[in-house]
């Protein structure tokens, strides 16, 4: 990796992919799925696990394209951080829900789509921004 910026991404993407793992595998395995309740509950980890886990990969992609000059660098930060900020608001909203936090977190969530959405559009712009040398 060409420098701390890079490591540091990459170190977030690393966390945010492991924080999915867990929460994946409690939906999997740690919820007591008989109830209404404990069905919703699965269904908010499992869709906040998946979500992030893409993003982290995502993250992951657009450091690597990032060091090796496949994209222009302000807006490949720029979909990073919106990653980032999609990944703490999307999932993080459905994981509240799911341990019972207030209902209120579900306006929260929709934050980190438009921020994924926005993210994905900045990778764009970042792809064909970039001159080729």
């Amino acid at each position: 990796m060409k420098n701390a910026q890079d490591r540091g991404w990459i170190a977030i993407a690393a966390i945010s992919g492991a924080v999915s793992v867990i929460v994946g595998a409690f939906a999997a395995h740690g919820l007591d799925a008989t109830t209404e309740a404990g069905t919703k509950a699965r269904e908010w980890l499992q869709t906040g696990s998946h979500y992030e886990a893409v993003h982290a990969i995502a993250m992951l992609v657009v450091a690597a394209l990032a060091a090796s000059t496949r994209l222009k660098p302000g807006l490949a930060t720029v979909a990073q951080i919106l990653f980032l900020i999609g990944s703490i608001f999307f999932p993080g909203a459905l994981y509240a829900l799911a341990f019972q936090g207030p209902r209120w977190f579900g306006a929260v969530a929709p934050i980190g789509g438009l921020a994924f959405i926005l993210g994905w559009l900045a990778l764009a712009a970042a792809a064909v921004g970039r001159k080729v040398t």
